[in-house]
């Protein structure tokens, strides 16, 4: 898979949102692989204040896994709210943590707050809360 920046129509809204990752330049040509597409479709359809894991996307789709999932998050995400694709554990992706937090904050997505010994003291997403298993609103199941 090469290294692409979103297409040139990405979604206005979440370009203040872009992961520095997302900003790779363009090599072969503009156009998405077909399964980024679909990951990215799944992310745009997540409800604000609700997430999914990397395995959930890809469990959604029937089609690749948690890792494959991330890569095109990476490459590709900023064009949709990245931030409700997460990692399982509920961890906010690291090195955007505090653009994530802003997102859930603002959102309402709901969160865990961090113990005296975690570092940093962020909070964790409450995935057993905020987690979306496609259900309301999840027509046309790609």
């Amino acid at each position: 898979m090469s290294e692409q920046s979103p297409p040139e129509d990405a979604r206005a809204e979440y370009a203040d949102a872009l992961p520095a990752y997302a900003d790779a330049p363009p090599e072969d040509s503009d156009a998405l692989p077909e399964y980024a597409e679909r990951v990215l479709d799944v992310a745009e359809r997540i409800p604000p204040g609700r997430v999914m894991t990397y395995g959930d996307v890809a469990e959604w789709l029937e089609e690749g896994g948690p890792r494959q999932v991330g890569r095109v998050m990476a490459l590709y995400g900023g064009a949709v709210p990245w931030w409700r694709v997460v990692r399982a554990d509920g961890v906010l992706l690291p090195g955007h943590e505090l653009r994530a937090l802003a997102h859930y904050r603002a959102e309402g997505t709901p969160l865990k707050q961090a113990g005296r010994s975690t570092e940093g003291h962020l909070p964790r997403l409450d995935m057993r809360r905020a987690r979306w298993d496609g259900g309301a609103g999840a027509e046309g199941h790609t």
